[in-house]
């Protein structure tokens, strides 16, 4: 399913009209449609605005790997790491 599509059976399933969502956001309801119609991609802001107010989860919205992410953070986290033991111990390998 794609972004707009997830957003607007959000939206509908909250028996919530365009016009609503668009007030909360706030802007104005012909852009918020374009949105839903994936014919305008939302700022940072009124992305942020739409996953509040309808209770959607940021991962599933925007396709993300949950489990990718984790994966990532914790490899910047053993690389924070081994830089860290490397600066204090320079001649270790």
């Amino acid at each position: 399913m794609d972004f707009g599509s997830k957003i607007r059976n959000a939206r509908e399933d909250q028996d919530l009209s365009q016009q609503q969502v668009a007030q909360m956001i706030p802007m104005n309801q012909s852009n918020y449609s374009k949105i839903e119609r994936n014919l305008q991609e939302p700022s940072l802001f009124q992305l942020k605005r739409i996953i509040e107010i309808l209770h959607l989860d940021a991962y599933d919205l925007l396709s993300l790997d949950r489990q990718a992410a984790v994966r990532n953070d914790s490899q910047r986290f053993l690389d924070g790491i081994i830089q860290l033991y490397h600066s204090i111990y320079p001649d270790q390998e």
